[in-house]
């Protein structure tokens, strides 16, 4: 296969900008690498592995580098120490949109994508994603866990350019709608039956744990090929029902912690151990060097994670009470707010980009695609993405950043309803500086990002100008609402399926191919 390669023109030598400005026009393969005029070979820009892990529902604030003083995410925190973190990257109030905005590098909306369920998770067949076009450029590609673009065969993640596909259905493990939106029937978190390449088969432990491990068989399989790799490993965790791992949860048992906040906590430090296994796994076979490492959120802390209104979710050793941490946002999962859209972005690659250092420009889901995408070499279709690639902030944290506008609607609306009636309800517009909610309300994020104080009357002219750009986008996405008409399914593609073939072949036990301790601990 040809494989194409980019050049960054950031911070190398003038020789190389002159040498891509004269290969621009003329395709490069790996067989024969470009040379300069006086015949000097030129250095390929590296091709890197890369691993993006993805939470459900956990937000922002459960982490301890992020000013939780109690939550235990010794890994997580070692991760932030040797990462490049984005500190206001924001995503969607809720999951699906969030994960089709990664998949395709433009707004769920122009997806399709206006609910988590209902038919209208599903990711139009239009839309190239992020797997195919690191397939045109020779990567091989992976997910685990939580897809939640479509249960129907036409939108399940083998069908959409992964090359191997270990997940449950829905939009969490056991769920099931009145749509075709329903994991396989009566799913539990611990011995969870997981879809593997379209074959059912049944685990065994609890769903984190699964998931990493899988993907951790699979690296270990694909690490010494020639192509490289992309392993989208999605956490079902911490999602509700707050179930984890009795090592993890008892200890906010004993704190005092309602059974809930200690299931969602405890998913939480489950995800810390798992991202332990990653990282050591990928020292251990010397990966980190060629392997972006990527950790985010798919949106705000859900409800789960605090008690109540102002309580606390229990009392430290000491006495002091241990207080719901959400770094002073307004908002969670839900809600249009930032505490509901911002998370987490952790982006390493060890002797690439720099350890311990913040960016604070506004970034969002939509620009992950375009960054991959020209990390591995290939062609970002610019008549679908929106968003831009992080490449030159990655390299250069001064570099030029434009202001643009953000939008977010947290749609949910009652299906048949009209999405019009909806335009000017729980919507708000982000640029560096402001974010406009629901035409009411303008906040000046860099003088009150804890969002107290309303100053539409101090800024009427920015207001009137937020809204007349949403309402001009809000006119070109409404005709790419392709599901808001569509019939609920009769049938729940995951619970068919499952039921033939246990009816046929059975659901054979999975184990992981790998003999590697690093897979098996």
């Amino acid at each position: 296969m040809t494989r194409r390669y980019r050049y960054s023109l950031v911070s190398r030598p003038l020789f190389l900008a002159l040498a891509m400005l004269a290969l621009v026009v003329v395709g490069l393969t790996a067989a024969a690498p470009p040379v300069l005029a006086d015949d000097t070979p030129a250095v390929s820009a590296p091709r890197p592995n890369v691993v993006l892990v993805i939470t459900d529902d956990q937000g922002y604030g459960p982490l301890g580098r992020h000013g939780n003083p109690w939550i235990r995410t010794p890994n997580l925190d070692d991760l932030y120490d040797h990462s490049t973190r984005f500190t206001r990257y924001l995503v969607c109030p809720t999951c699906a949109p969030t994960r089709s905005a990664l998949m395709t590098g433009r707004h769920p909306m122009r997806n399709g994508v206006t609910h988590t369920i209902l038919e209208r998770e599903r990711m139009t067949l239009d839309a190239t994603t992020l797997p195919q076009l690191l397939g045109e450029a020779n990567y091989t590609s992976a997910i685990f866990g939580k897809w939640h673009l479509g249960d129907e065969d036409a939108y399940q993640p083998q069908n959409r350019g992964f090359d191997e596909a270990f997940i449950h259905g829905g939009g969490g493990i056991g769920q099931a709608y009145d749509c075709s939106c329903a994991d396989a029937p009566g799913n539990k978190y611990f011995d969870p039956v997981i879809r593997h390449n379209g074959e059912f088969v049944q685990t065994h432990g609890f769903c984190t744990d699964v998931f990493f491990t899988a993907a951790l068989d699979w690296i270990d399989r694909v690490r010494d090929d020639e192509q490289p790799f992309f392993a989208y490993i999605a956490t079902n965790a911490p999602h509700a029902p707050y179930y984890a791992p009795e090592r993890e949860k008892q200890r906010f048992l004993d704190l005092g912690f309602g059974d809930n906040q200690a299931g969602f906590y405890g998913m939480v430090e489950n995800i810390d151990t798992n991202v332990g296994r990653l990282m050591h796994a990928l020292d251990e076979w010397k990966l980190l060097d060629n392997t972006v490492v990527i950790f985010m959120s798919d949106n705000g802390m859900a409800h789960g994670g605090v008690a109540g209104a102002g309580k606390p979710l229990g009392t430290a050793e000491d006495g002091t009470p241990m207080m719901p941490n959400n770094d002073g946002m307004r908002g969670l999962k839900g809600n249009v707010d930032e505490g509901g859209v911002r998370v987490p972005l952790f982006v390493r690659w060890d002797g690439r980009y720099s350890a311990g250092r913040d960016i604070d420009q506004v970034t969002a889901h939509i620009d992950i695609l375009p960054t991959l995408v020209e990390l591995a070499g290939g062609e970002v279709p610019r008549e679908q993405v929106e968003g831009r690639s992080l490449v030159p902030l990655l390299e250069d944290a001064s570099a030029d950043w434009p202001d643009r506008y953000l939008y977010t609607h947290l749609g949910r609306w009652k299906t048949g309803d009209e999405p019009n009636e909806y335009q000017w309800n729980t919507f708000a517009v982000r640029n560096e500086r402001f974010r406009f909610v629901n035409n009411t309300r303008l906040h000046d994020m860099l003088a009150d990002p804890g969002q107290k104080t309303n100053v539409i009357e101090q800024y009427p002219e920015v207001a009137a100008e937020m809204r007349t750009a949403y309402d001009q986008w809000w006119q070109t996405t409404r005709p790419m609402m392709v599901n808001e008409t569509a019939e609920m399914s009769p049938v729940r593609p995951f619970h068919d399926a499952f039921r033939e073939q246990e009816q046929t072949t059975g659901i054979p036990d999975w184990q992981p191919q790998s003999d590697s301790p690093l897979v098996n601990p």
